[in-house]
C-alpha cells in the first residue's frame, strides 16, 4: 500500500514549480452560515499507537464540537481518515447543512475527492467518508498546510 500512495504523492507533485509568492497560513473563517472542519490522525510507531482528533467551528470561529480518540494501531493515513469520518459524522448528527472540511493530508483529500486510489481500489473507510460527502448537504473538502491545520492537533 505505501508504494501506492508513494505513488499517488508523486503524481501530484511532479507538475509543481518553485514558487516565491508569499502565502497566508492559518485558520481562514468561513463565510456565514458555513461551519469549518478541521480534522487530524496521528500515529506514533514506537508505542504502536494511532489517534486522531477534529474541530468544528462556525463562522466566528467559535467551537461548537471537537474530539480526540485513541485509535488502536494503524498507519498515519488510516488515522487521518478516522478523524475526518468521525468529525464529518458528528457534523451531521447535529444538523450542519454547510461545512467546509480541512485537512493536512493531501493524499486523503484525494482520495475522498477521487483523485487518488491506493492499489486500484478504493478502501472501506474511504468510502464511508465519500458516502457522508454525497449526502444532501454543502461540502467543500480541502487541503490546508500543516501550519494552518494545528488547532486539530
Amino acid at each position: 500500500m505505501s508504494m501506492e500512495i508513494d505513488r499517488c504523492v508523486h503524481t501530484h507533485l511532479d507538475g509543481w514549480t518553485h514558487r516565491n509568492d508569499i502565502i497566508f497560513i492559518g485558520w481562514k473563517q468561513p463565510q456565514e452560515g458555513w461551519f469549518k472542519l478541521n480534522c487530524d490522525g496521528a500515529h506514533k510507531s514506537s508505542i504502536h499507537l494511532s489517534g486522531c482528533g477534529g474541530l468544528l467551528r462556525n463562522n466566528n470561529g467559535i467551537c461548537v464540537s471537537s474530539f480526540a480518540r485513541k485509535i488502536g494501531s494503524c498507519d498515519a493515513l488510516q488515522a487521518e481518515v478516522w478523524g475526518m469520518y468521525i468529525e464529518m459524522d458528528l457534523a451531521r448528527r447535529r444538523g450542519i447543512t454547510h461545512i467546509q472540511v480541512e485537512s493536512d493530508s493531501k493524499v486523503l483529500v484525494d482520495m475522498v475527492t477521487g483523485n487518488c486510489k491506493v492499489n486500484g481500489r478504493i478502501p472501506t473507510l474511504i468510502k464511508r467518508v465519500r458516502a457522508l460527502k454525497n449526502l444532501d448537504w454543502h461540502i467543500q473538502i480541502n487541503h490546508i498546510w500543516r501550519e494552518g491545520n494545528r488547532p486539530a492537533d
